[in-house]
């Protein structure tokens, strides 16, 4: 058998992380197919079979899992020793990865990283916007940004951003044709923006107030799965939204949109930056974790 090079496992170990070709392709700047043939003069070297390759998706063969398994932390070994350069470089270089939903990309996440490149000019960064959960390692992210709950127990997670609340806001076009609700249960005499959630379910509206919580699955005609077009669905007159209060500030103090049940709304304690837990961290992902802490 010929001596395998780095550069042959590392095609191996891109394919046996992502359990796919598309995305072991981007990771490694190659086509799909160019990374296909990669892997079959491998096998062919090696004269075993390591992936398996179904219409479901990619697996290992036995001998692919021990080959992952026994290479898997020589390669993060190395991983870390390149990124122990950083403190004779002076800045970390590298790319940085996020997945994010639309609303915390746009809220937390965007200006948070921002800030960050000024400070960081030799890291690029790209942010996903994705509403659905993803899985962080066979998506090829370094971390994410969710709320507190749903994300995985086996994740690290660190607060980004101030707490959060809703508001339940509409036009006052609205209001001349509805009386304004007191308490959430009158929520049922207006016409509500439903939200569905990426996995198909809605979103019952939460309430909160001297200990009492309440969640009230509204009706009404419309149904969106988007922040920014609930709002501006709310501007037209088609009911009810419940947005983040942030995003329908400056809207309810142009008198555009009537904010009520206020009283009702609780803080949220907001998002947070999570990622899987490792012996060593990236170079670019422990400097963005350092800068968030430092901005807390």
């Amino acid at each position: 058998m010929r001596r395998m090079r780095a550069a042959d496992l590392s095609v191996f170990l891109a394919i046996a992380e992502h359990r796919s070709f598309r995305r072991a392709a981007v990771e490694l700047g190659v086509t799909p197919s160019a990374l296909s043939h990669s892997l079959r003069a491998i096998e062919e070297r090696l004269d075993v079979r390591l992936v398996n390759r179904t219409t479901r998706g990619v697996g290992l063969t036995e001998a692919g899992e021990r080959l992952l398994e026994r290479i898997r932390p020589a390669f993060l070994d190395i991983d870390a020793a390149l990124e122990e350069l950083d403190t004779f470089r002076g800045q970390p270089l590298g790319k940085l990865r996020l997945n994010a939903p639309r609303a915390a990309a746009k809220l937390v996440l965007v200006p948070t990283v921002t800030r960050f490149l000024e400070a960081h000019p030799n890291i690029e960064v790209e942010i996903v916007v994705d509403d659905a959960l993803v899985d962080m390692v066979s998506g090829g992210f370094d971390a994410g940004v969710r709320f507190g709950e749903s994300i995985a127990a086996d994740m690290i997670a660190l607060a980004i951003g101030p707490r959060h609340r809703f508001a339940v806001v509409g036009s006052s076009g609205h209001f001349t044709r509805h009386k304004a609700p007191v308490t959430p249960h009158d929520l049922k005499d207006h016409p509500c923006i439903r939200y569905r959630f990426a996995g198909g379910s809605f979103y019952r509206w939460e309430f909160e107030r001297g200990g009492l919580e309440l969640d009230i699955d509204v009706q009404g005609p419309l149904t969106l799965g988007d922040q920014d077009m609930m709002l501006q669905a709310a501007l037209d007159g088609a009911g009810l939204a419940y947005v983040f209060e942030s995003q329908a500030t400056e809207l309810v103090t142009d008198g555009r949109l009537v904010s009520v049940l206020q009283d009702w709304c609780p803080y949220y304690p907001g998002f947070f930056l999570y990622y899987p837990s490792r012996r060593q961290l990236p170079g670019p992902l422990r400097a963005f974790l350092d800068f968030v802490r430092a901005k807390r």
